[in-house]
């Protein structure tokens, strides 16, 4: 019988009613305004949790349900040891330097506090000017309704029996949500990028109707044309959903926006490094023009973020960490420089600052 009851809805045997928080089960009715937080002050703790749906067995055999114990229970890890998102952000599309978060704590806060990091530190509004219209352009790098629905997809279908975390990886061009195992029949690797596709199968529905109480989730299969529209409506790529032969992980693959890096706004010193990288240059040869030292930290802030944003690209694509590794002008860098009315000359004048999205160029 246990096999045909989702494992969200399976008792805990692990786990006992005292592991379930009485404080985050009254945040979750209040948020949701639910006609039971008026009683909780009255109802034994056990009578709620009935109501709630979380507990299950006789009184002498009272036990947690997995769904409750991924809500109310304020380290599930210790119980769930994979249930946890790790963010991982990459410096060069290689995965040589990267630095990780990870988020845990009840599957609600887990998504949120993902979620604030992702748009505080990874999502950025860009301006391009059109010439000849008077309003310019704005679009997001990755727009942040598309991330959302990708993460908290991720969260709601997985499995919370594997030990492997949900994965967001940050890549200069592309970010990258992946959870384990894959989607369920009549899914497939052949239907996923599907114009039309249709999921009528879900693996944690009380999971799902956690979230979707909290408004986290519509829970009506809507996933797919969601964020298929976000990325359309902000001039993004198609994303792309992957899985293999088994169905042992799913991933969904939203790439940044094409004029990511071509801004209205360049600053001085990002105009001066795109003039002088015409040329191949050399790292320690732009570094010598800035009049800075071969530290890291200055690659770090004045050349990796125009290699980010595609401004910059390497001579030796394969080979980033080659001693005769260049840098050179890349397209749209070109075409930064054209928006900013660079003349084309190199100059010795003092950077400015101008502010584009949230990094300063």
């Amino acid at each position: 019988m246990a096999n045909q009851i989702p494992f969200d809805d399976q008792i805990n045997h692990g786990a006992a009613i005292t592991d379930l928080n009485l404080t985050l089960i009254e945040s979750h009715l209040a948020e949701t305004r639910s006609a039971l937080l008026s009683e909780s002050t009255d109802l034994p703790f056990s009578d709620l949790c009935r109501q709630m749906n979380i507990i299950e067995g006789p009184d002498e055999y009272l036990k947690s349900k997995n769904a409750g114990l991924l809500f109310f229970n304020e380290h599930p890890e210790w119980l769930f040891r994979g249930a946890r998102i790790d963010v991982v952000e990459f410096e060069e599309d290689t995965g040589d330097r990267f630095t990780e978060k990870t988020f845990t704590g009840p599957v609600q806060q887990q998504i949120r506090s993902a979620l604030t990091n992702l748009k505080n530190n990874v999502i950025t509004e860009s301006v391009r000017k059109v010439p000849g219209q008077a309003e310019a352009i704005r679009f997001f790098n990755y727009p942040y309704e598309a991330v959302e629905e990708a993460v908290v997809n991720a969260l709601r279908n997985r499995s919370y029996q594997s030990e492997t975390p949900v994965e967001v990886r940050i890549f200069p061009s592309r970010i990258e949500i992946i959870s384990y195992p894959g989607p369920l029949p009549p899914l497939n690797k052949d239907n996923l990028n599907n114009e039309h596709v249709t999921a009528r199968r879900y693996r944690n529905r009380r999971i799902g109707d956690f979230l979707k109480e909290l408004h986290l989730t519509e829970g009506r299969g809507t996933g797919f044309p969601k964020i298929k529209r976000a990325m359309k409506e902000n001039g993004s790529p198609e994303p792309v959903f992957e899985t293999d032969d088994d169905r042992n992980y799913f991933m969904t693959i939203l790439a940044a926006h094409p004029d990511v890096g071509v801004s209205e706004q360049v600053s001085e010193q990002v105009i001066r490094i795109l003039e002088f990288c015409r040329t191949e240059r050399k790292k320690q040869e732009i570094l010598n023009y800035l009049n800075l030292s071969p530290a890291y930290r200055n690659y770090k802030r004045h050349i990796l973020p125009l290699l980010q944003n595609g401004l910059l690209a390497f001579t030796i694509p394969d080979k980033p960490k080659s001693r005769s590794q260049k840098y050179k002008i890349t397209e749209s860098g070109l075409t930064a420089l054209k928006h900013s009315g660079s003349t084309g000359k190199n100059d010795d004048t003092d950077a400015g600052t101008i502010t584009h999205g949230r990094k300063n160029l």
